[in-house]
């Protein structure tokens, strides 16, 4: 690409040169692009900007803070980024709210691929960012991530399913199921009791059949968010092959001092 005009939003950057930094830029039009550009660009703002370069890194340059009716806004030379965030009238995203958009950054830039195009998912971001601008009670934050990564596992080709198990029997009210990211539901036949405690044990994945087929029907919902929750962390842990999320551990620290 040569002098391409993107619209997106930062993911994550580091230190490049005294002057630069290296950005993880989740693109309208071509999903994640990795490029150098000068430093000060904001996180959770609509970036555009242009990029220029034949391989994987490209040079960003002209990255302004995009209008909130316009993706044509311009910046005068004399205005640095931080005077055009402080005029444009987007709440900042603060609080827990804030930890709750990093983890979305983090799992975005370290699961998906660069360079290639994601418009649909990259819209369910544009709205998450949104509901987190906004007062979310516990559960409602909850349920945004959970909307989140539900979106973002179908765009990665993992569908969950949960009217069957792993061999395609259908779900029984009275069974427990062990969840294996790679497999699916797993009927065991320990007791409830029993699946309970080697849960705790090895922290493993177990839940009751009707609570999966509650699951299946109703969705993401208050009443569902608990096990939701649960077996979406195991399939994004297994996607991540098991390395920590740094903006999960800043989370659980948060909440430690709180």
């Amino acid at each position: 690409m040569r002098n391409e005009a993107l619209v997106g939003y930062l993911l994550h950057q580091r230190p490049y040169q005294e002057k630069r930094a290296l950005y993880y830029l989740f693109s309208q039009q071509h999903g994640v692009i990795h490029g150098i550009g000068k430093k000060g660009a904001p996180l959770f703002m609509p970036l555009q900007l242009f990029a220029t370069g034949k391989r994987d890194l490209k040079t960003f340059s002209q990255i302004n803070i995009a209008s909130p009716h316009t993706t044509q806004t311009s910046m005068a030379k004399d205005e640095s980024i931080d005077t055009v965030l402080d005029a444009l009238p987007y709440g900042n995203i603060t609080g827990q709210h804030q930890y709750a958009a990093l983890y979305l950054n983090e799992i975005l830039w370290r699961l998906l691929s660069t360079e290639y195009p994601m418009p649909v998912l990259w819209l369910h971001y544009q709205d998450s960012l949104r509901q987190l601008r906004q007062h979310l009670s516990p559960n409602e934050l909850r349920l945004c991530l959970r909307q989140f990564e539900q979106h973002l596992f179908n765009e990665l080709g993992f569908t969950l399913m949960l009217t069957h198990d792993s061999i395609e029997n259908i779900i029984d009210p009275d069974g427990s199921y062990h969840f294996l990211p790679d497999v699916g539901l797993m009927l065991v036949l320990q007791s409830d009791i029993q699946a309970e405690r080697l849960e705790k044990a090895v922290g493993q994945c177990f839940f009751k059949g009707t609570d999966v087929i509650e699951m299946a029907q109703l969705g993401i919902t208050d009443t569902t968010l608990n096990n939701w929750s649960k077996i979406h962390r195991h399939l994004i842990d297994h996607l991540l092959d098991y390395q920590p999320l740094q903006s999960r551990i800043l989370w659980q620290q948060q909440q430690r001092y709180q």
